[in-house]
């Protein structure tokens, strides 16, 4: 649920088809739930493979996918430095994904302005991480496992369990945006 009146909103993966159109561009959210890292090798993998008729390597219907290539986990940790990647290089692959049901785009950055029509037409978020804050980031990570093409070693696709992550509605539904 939304409360609009406090500072942070606390929402989880699971309830981003329902309420990513309700979040407004500004907005600080800390995010829990599952999400999925995808970089560039990953992504022109996965548009090959939707070429070919081929499932995804995770379901795309309301799904969160963090633009991260994390390092390999210290002793004691699920998770080594995880902070956001460059977003405008996932551009090219986006609108598609966001047509075949993905949610929310999580990553540093602009976007085209066909990523934010999709963001737009798809009622989506695109929700921005601190760069350079990689081993704060990976405080609120509880879980990793390689799920996709571990030959692309910290670009692989990696299912992530969410705790509290904090990010900043950086486009909403509507376009509006604090991108300049």
């Amino acid at each position: 649920m939304i409360d609009k009146t406090n500072a942070e909103i606390r929402l989880n993966t699971g309830e981003l088809a329902q309420l990513a159109p309700t979040l407004q561009a500004g907005q600080r959210v800390l995010l829990s739930g599952t999400a999925y890292t995808s970089r560039d090798a990953a992504h022109k993998r996965i548009m090959e493979m939707l070429d070919r008729g081929e499932e995804p390597p995770y379901p795309l219907e309301g799904a969160a996918i963090y633009y991260a290539g994390p390092t390999p986990a210290p002793e004691g940790l699920a998770i080594g430095s995880c902070g956001p990647t460059t977003s405008a290089r996932m551009d090219p692959y986006t609108p598609r994904l966001l047509d075949l049901g993905l949610k929310c785009m999580i990553g540093k950055g602009k976007r085209s302005p066909a990523v934010v029509e999709a963001i737009r037409r798809n009622g989506a978020v695109y929700l921005c991480a601190i760069g350079g804050a990689g081993a704060l980031a990976a405080q609120c990570i509880t879980a990793c496992e390689v799920i996709a093409f571990p030959d692309l070693g910290c670009e692989s696709v990696k299912r992530l369990e969410l705790q509290d992550f904090p990010l900043i509605v950086g486009i909403d539904s509507q376009g509006g945006s604090i991108l300049v």
